[in-house]
């Protein structure tokens, strides 16, 4: 291994979220309008071209590959950019490749995933009520999603929820969800998120509903003991001692995992972002394909990793910082 990619601040960096499309087969209301203009396919890098770029964080110190979209399921080819990364696992390079997913397609890879070392999925998933399913996503199906999480269920992997707590839309279901996942053997994570993304005029779902509210809900039912887990992330975990189960908390907007952040976010255009809250980026895509080696590339990731902030610094009236972190962190989550 290289010299590992170390911050100003003195963290590591090994951890590297990855989207491979920006695509998705939903249209989720608080992160996609219904009718989206994607990029031109000439912008996205390449499957071989985000082998390189992943091999390069391998070499340089990742640990953990978090494959995130759009939808990386719908990606034309994916299961070739897994089956390359397999290869860090097995020589112990890497020691996570994970995914997040809506679960749509989970049906058709999740066994393929697990012949490639995948050994547990974030699945997004807000209620289990088909016809609130179905407004919430605009073009999903829940039965499909379903179908899919056993699929992943049978080929061996573990599957966590994320849900989106949103107030006067799945707020009656927190328990309900609870229940479901103990009786599937889910982990379950709530992701606050900023007010974002409407469902036509009646309905607009830019309620939010804090999770403090949800862990006392919890408290009233259970007895809650805090986990000390720390991932370098932003979740918060608790154990509901009469399940044994472990449900998350995301905030976003918070400050209180800055410190230990051992993370960087790839876009599918080879934009680098130091910070989830911050739009500081560097531009990867360009050395890359500038030159078949990779000394170019790793000289940009280290002056990047090198810009990486202490903390994130939001600015509240700016709604693209609001749409990247409702959309962004739904894809987080240890």
């Amino acid at each position: 291994m290289d010299m590992p990619l170390i911050d100003p601040f003195a963290r590591p960096i090994s951890y590297l979220r990855v989207s491979v499309t920006d695509r998705c087969d939903f249209r989720c209301v608080y992160c996609m309008a219904e009718h989206m203009t994607f990029l031109p396919k000439a912008d996205l890098l390449t499957l071989e071209e985000l082998d390189r770029l992943c091999s390069a964080f391998v070499r340089l110190g990742v640990r953990k590959l978090r494959i995130t979209g759009g939808e990386p399921l719908v990606r034309r080819g994916i299961m070739t950019f897994f089956r390359a990364m397999s290869r860090h696992l097995d020589s112990g390079a890497l020691q996570e490749l994970t995914l997040t997913t809506n679960g749509s397609q989970l049906r058709k890879y999740a066994q393929e995933l697990a012949d490639c070392g995948v050994r547990r999925v974030n699945v997004s998933l807000d209620t289990l009520d088909a016809a609130k399913f179905a407004e919430v996503t605009r073009w999903g199906r829940l039965p499909q999603v379903l179908d899919g999480i056993a699929a992943a269920q049978d080929a061996g992997l573990r599957v966590k929820i994320n849900a989106v707590a949103l107030k006067g839309f799945n707020e009656a279901e927190q328990f309900t969800l609870t229940d479901w996942c103990a009786r599937e053997g889910h982990d379950l994570t709530w992701i606050e998120v900023m007010p974002m993304g409407d469902m036509g005029a009646e309905d607009r779902l830019d309620q939010y509903w804090s999770l403090d509210d949800l862990r006392t809900r919890y408290g009233a039912r259970y007895t809650i003991t805090d986990l000390p887990e720390r991932t370098g992330g932003p979740a918060r975990y608790v154990r509901l001692d009469e399940t044994g189960q472990k449900i998350g908390f995301i905030t976003p907007l918070t400050h209180n995992f800055c410190e230990s952040c051992n993370r960087v976010r790839l876009t599918c255009t080879g934009e680098l972002f130091m910070c989830l809250g911050q739009e500081d980026m560097a531009d990867l895509r360009s050395p890359l394909r500038a030159s078949e080696g990779d000394a170019a590339l790793e000289t940009a990731i280290r002056a990047a990793i090198a810009r990486k902030p202490k903390g994130h610094d939001f600015d509240y009236s700016r709604q693209v910082i609001a749409g990247q972190m409702t959309r962004h962190m739904s894809h987080t989550g240890g």
